[in-house]
């Protein structure tokens, strides 16, 4: 099972995942392009200056990276990852799921559950607080990358601008709502992991995983009106999944060109 051990073999990883996405029409691939496009910026970052700690940095990015790997590797197996990586990975298989909610089940389980571990597990219950302008950062840079998605999907959705001005939104309000309970909740939740004892970690993670589940199930079944709303979204999606991978790629390129860390 590969694992990396520098953010260049991180970024490596995810340009095999991507490319092998293309030519399975797999979904996996849309959050794969996102989560590589964070590790460029956080690989920026460091040679910028831009965390506290670089070195610190690339040790918890290429452990949180490792985290999604495990995940990744482990499925293509047919081996039981995560539950909420297992949700997430199982729902880019069908049909009905859009864009959107096939990045927000990736943000969902790897910032929810992994960067919580990822945190702790470079830290110590004295120095953890070190850790949040870092951590902030992090968030910043993903947050800044899925405020640019919607750009892109206009381009796969023809009727998304449609449904924007008669539906109040409603991808907004799931960006935000899993961006705000994302962040907040995985920095709690690291500071309730580092203290949690070597021994009774296993258990802790598999009851956060079981409740990061949960959040999957709503962003994949967000209610009745909403998800009618994405069905009829869905059946006007422009392109295959490769196409739309594509799509997404050159999008997050105009958008590095334009944002800095």
């Amino acid at each position: 099972m590969k694992q990396a051990n520098t953010i260049d073999e991180v970024i490596q990883f995810l340009d095999e995942i991507i490319e092998k996405s293309k030519i399975d029409q797999s979904n996996i691939g849309l959050f794969a392009i996102l989560y590589r496009e964070v590790t460029i910026r956080v690989k920026q970052g460091i040679q910028a200056g831009s965390f506290q700690n670089g070195e610190r940095m690339e040790k918890l990015d290429v452990i949180f990276a490792n985290r999604y790997l495990k995940a990744y590797y482990q499925y293509q197996a047919k081996e039981k990852p995560s539950e909420c990586w297992g949700f997430a990975f199982e729902q880019a298989e069908k049909f009905w799921p859009i864009v959107l909610q096939h990045l927000l089940l990736g943000i969902n389980a790897h910032v929810n559950l992994d960067l919580g571990i990822a945190s702790a597990q470079i830290s110590t219950v004295e120095d953890i607080a070190d850790l949040k302008h870092d951590f902030d950062q992090i968030n910043a840079i993903l947050s800044s990358l899925v405020a640019g998605v919607e750009k892109c999907l206009i381009k796969i959705w023809p009727t998304l601008t449609w449904i924007l001005k008669y539906t109040g939104k409603i991808d907004n309000f799931f960006i935000d709502f899993s961006m705000e309970e994302a962040r907040n909740g995985a920095w709690k939740f690291a500071n309730e992991f580092v203290a949690v004892p070597e021994n009774e970690r296993e258990a802790c993670t598999k009851l956060r995983d079981e409740r990061i589940t949960e959040i999957a199930r709503l962003v994949s079944n967000p209610g009745y009106f909403v998800s009618a709303v994405f069905k009829f979204i869905r059946l006007f999606e422009r392109g295959t999944v490769a196409q739309k991978i594509i799509d997404m790629q050159i999008m997050e390129e105009k958008n590095m060109e334009c944002v800095t860390v």
